[in-house]
């Protein structure tokens, strides 16, 4: 069984930086391509960005340029590297498949104010 656990966030100022992990229990060749997706109040979950095992990143247009994913240790590890936050980048991350298969576990919180 799959199982996602999401950590690294906390509050910052806007301008600043955030490393996010996400740890992963279990195998499937679901999780060749892995994203990060987030939540902000009152408002839809959205994709942040994607990573496929070979490397091939891509983005929301809000995020690129300021965000970087990677998968640096096979199926073990997604993190998101968060530069430049601003306000609007407030909200709960979470990782998932990409597309997203499994349940969403709860996420880690990033607050950006100053």
């Amino acid at each position: 069984q799959v199982q996602l656990v999401e950590s690294g966030g906390c509050l910052v100022q806007p301008g600043g930086s955030l490393r996010l992990s996400c740890a992963i229990s279990g195998s499937s060749f679901r999780l060749n391509v892995m994203g990060w997706y987030r939540q902000a109040p009152n408002k839809e979950r959205e994709w942040v960005a994607a990573v496929s095992s070979g490397g091939t990143t891509n983005y929301a247009d809000s995020v690129k340029g300021r965000f970087s994913i990677s998968k640096p240790n096979g199926n073990r590890t997604v993190y998101l590297e968060m530069n430049n936050l601003k306000p609007e980048d407030t909200a709960i991350y979470y990782c998932n498949s990409y597309p997203e298969f499994y349940s969403w576990g709860q996420g880690t919180q990033v607050t950006v104010s100053s």
